[in-house]
């Protein structure tokens, strides 16, 4: 008989994508007590090894999502320079399962919930294969991060499923009528190149291409840049939950036979006899199935004119890129991609549901119309929707008030929370703590120091915000009296122009290593002085590979703080900001 066993927390996140990730990360960073279910081994979702999506997020200059997201990332960077997926899973694990106030459940599938008599949620049960033990979570508030918005059917939780019609929303790129219609699944592959040559002998039950003609127009074949197959995609045109394993077996049959004609009957078989199959997916990697409805629906007008909203929590920056339902089997380009404003504003009221009075959700099952999902979806979008979620679940429960109360009554309060946990919220600027704007600072090269406090942690429309600085250069706050300092925050540059990927699809004999950013600074001191002349040192930082740098619980009384760079990844060295308090 399977064991039972009950847990309460103050939320409880069901999935570990990105989204749900940073979520439980966000809100346990600022003391909720998380509980996370998870139906797969390895958190992570589409980014982990069982799918191997690159994180994408927001195109242009300077626009790479922080926060949560961007720590990850760099950790990965610094620990995993080969690209292996082994260690970046190892990364994503450790951060949920060694992080403090948080209760990790992999393996573990939601299956029912119990409500309460105000028409919230009161708990949710699982069962975890591993252990054939039952899970029952007893939370005051949930965040459904699942992607397939488990929680919705279960909850009585109100949801779309589909595309809506052109006028709905007077949406241009909707069809005329409404249809269930979706983005289908894809399953991806991995190659490696070797110094020898190796056949490929497909399974009998692979697909048969045997000439260009067989296979659709508009999919490269190719084995070059970062080709991971996307287009291999089904599924769209029935149910992506519902067909999920239908839609496997095609997709297999699909990959093995791709494959087959890539090595066997591609005019480039002779080339690619020096490449061997190295990885397939054999967990379809979902776009899009349910949508929560929230206060508001964002929608493709939102998207296109740069969605500058009030309550703006979180930002997008991907195309709405739109793909064929039909999939691989369309003669159609399998994607269209319909232009987007970037940075555009994504707000409070599409990440809590309209009519459950304790849910929230953060992913790509947020509430937003079809053609605006085809841009949200992105994995580094969903994270920073995730870190918001997690913070504004945090000041829930502090409060002891609503989802929708946090909008009406604390959004200033999330908004700053935010900005100071390092996610740029386009639009607003984040407040500097009053010991800091009422110091006198200076640094000793030839730069300007108040850019180190000037309230933004990234260059914005080319106008620069940091403080170039190399080995050798300083900047000292020092105040009119000897003042209490309690925490020290630095923002540093991680470059958020750079292109790289935390994965690779293909990877050649001469694959290059993924490296810290040369921007980043690696090693600096923090120190003090007393009011008796002194210098003291309050920390001494080395093979730093963070952005955020955040030191809490001290208590000095100092009449200056100073911050010494002693070396960098590489020599164009800044930082953004700042702050002392």
């Amino acid at each position: 008989m399977a064991e039972n066993k009950k847990w309460s927390a103050d939320l409880c996140v069901v999935g570990a994508g990105l989204a749900g990730m940073c979520t439980a990360l966000s809100a346990a960073r600022h003391g909720a007590n998380v509980v996370v279910m998870h139906d797969r081994p390895i958190p992570g979702g589409n980014a982990s090894s069982e799918i191997r999506m690159w994180v994408c997020g927001s195109r242009g200059e300077n626009l790479r999502e922080t926060g949560i997201v961007e720590e990850l990332l760099l950790e990965n960077l610094y620990r995993n320079p080969g690209a292996v997926p082994a260690l970046w899973d190892s990364i994503l694990y450790g951060s949920l399962e060694y992080a403090k106030n948080v209760k990790l459940l992999l393996n573990c599938s939601c299956q029912s919930v119990k409500m309460n008599k105000n028409g919230g949620i009161a708990s949710v049960s699982g069962y975890q294969t591993t252990t054939q033990t039952f899970h029952e979570v007893k939370a005051d508030y949930f965040a459904d991060c699942s992607g397939d918005s488990v929680l919705a059917p279960l909850s009585g939780a109100e949801y779309r499923h589909g595309r809506e019609a052109r006028a709905e929303f007077n949406e241009s790129i909707e069809p005329e009528q409404a249809d269930t219609h979706t983005m289908g699944n894809s399953c991806l592959i991995q190659a490696r190149q070797l110094r020898k040559k190796v056949k490929f002998t497909p399974p009998p039950w692979a697909k048969k291409f045997r000439c260009e003609a067989d296979i659709p127009p508009s999919r490269n074949t190719k084995l070059r840049g970062l080709e991971n197959f996307w287009w291999m995609e089904t599924g769209g045109l029935g149910n992506t939950i519902r067909d999920t394993e239908e839609n496997r077996r095609d997709l297999l049959e699909l990959a093995f036979g791709i494959w087959d004609y890539i090595k066997n009957y591609s005019p480039e078989a002779e080339e690619n006899a020096y490449w061997e199959l190295d990885w397939v997916g054999f967990l379809p990697g979902k776009r899009e199935s349910r949508r929560y409805v929230g206060d508001y629906v964002m929608n493709q007008n939102d998207v296109s004119s740069s969605g500058k909203f009030e309550d703006t929590i979180a930002y997008g920056g991907w195309t709405m890129d739109d793909h064929n339902p039909a999939g691989f089997y369309t003669q159609e380009s399998p994607t269209i991609f319909h232009p987007a404003p970037y940075p555009y504003g994504i707000p409070y009221r599409a990440i809590y549901s309209k009519n459950i009075p304790n849910l929230f959700f953060a992913g790509r099952n947020i509430s937003v119309s079809h053609a605006a999902l085809s841009s949200t979806r992105v994995m580094a979008t969903c994270a920073t929707l995730g870190q918001a979620c997690g913070t504004a679940a945090a000041i829930a429960i502090k409060e002891k008030i609503s989802p929708r109360d946090v909008g009406k009554k604390f959004l200033k309060q999330l908004q700053q929370t935010l900005m100071d946990d390092d996610c740029f919220l386009p639009g607003f600027k984040r407040e500097i703590p009053e010991l800091s704007r009422n110091a006198k600072l200076t640094v000793s090269n030839n730069g300007n120091a108040e850019l180190l406090r000037d309230g933004y942690d990234r260059n914005i429309e080319k106008v620069s915000h940091r403080w170039d600085c190399q080995k050798g250069d300083s900047a000292e706050y020092r105040f009119a009296k000897p003042e209490k300092i309690s925490s020290i925050r630095l923002v540093l540059d991680s470059d958020l122009s750079r292109p790289e990927k935390n994965i690779v699809a293909l990877r050649t004999t001469k694959q290059p290593e993924l490296r810290l950013p040369e921007t980043l600074l690696k090693s600096f001191d923090l120190t003090w002085q007393s009011a008796d002349g002194k210098w003291h040192t309050i920390e001494k930082i080395r093979n730093n590979w963070k952005r955020l740098i955040q030191i809490d619980g001290l208590n000095l009384e100092a009449v200056a703080v100073k911050l010494t760079i002693r070396s960098g990844w590489g020599a164009q060295l800044g930082v953004f900001s700042w702050d002392i308090a």
